[in-house]
């Protein structure tokens, strides 16, 4: 069932605020809002001031981007979640050897890359306790994230702070 849209959210590749939110308190968080927002404010009191966190994937739009296989397809606990904190201050997070395109969009820290970014390990063992699946975080700037949307039609949840994509 969709959300009624509301006419001043904000549309990202066709999903309103409210659909992506509902996806991703449905499918990361058992149906229960108070967990997600509990995620939201472990981002919050942990990144750099002025850094916004949002939510890519599969648990904002339901399917994997490459194949369209639902969210947590192999099993339960199996999707992780893509967080990315946009701005300066959680690029310089990273270690140079740490990006796909030096001090402007990192790897994800993972269990394949994670020491690219020590600082962030605390969170993201937290936040993976929460959850009970991986959780993968990026660091970028505000202007991959617009390309990210309007030119690749892949949209984000904020879940903190805001993205300037203007």
């Amino acid at each position: 069932m969709t959300e009624r849209r509301l006419p001043e959210e904000t549309v990202r590749a066709g999903l309103s605020e409210s659909e992506m939110r509902a996806n991703v308190i449905r499918l990361a968080f058992g149906g229960d809002p108070r967990r997600y927002e509990e995620f939201c404010e472990a981002i919050h009191s942990a990144i750099p001031p002025g850094t916004a966190a949002v939510l890519r994937g599969s648990a904002v739009t339901g399917f994997r981007h490459g194949d369209n296989a639902p969210f947590d397809a192999d099993g339960p606990g199996t999707s992780d979640l893509d967080l990315t904190l946009v701005g300066a201050e959680a690029v310089a997070l990273y270690k140079l050897e740490g990006f796909f395109i030096p001090k402007i969009h990192s790897r994800p820290v993972s269990a394949k890359d994670p020491d690219i970014a020590p600082g962030l390990l605390p969170l993201r063992d937290r936040l993976m306790k929460m959850v009970g699946r991986p959780v993968n975080i990026q660091g970028t700037r505000d202007w991959i994230m617009y390309l990210r949307e309007h030119v690749m039609s892949q949209p984000y949840l904020t879940l903190c702070g805001k993205v300037e994509t203007s």
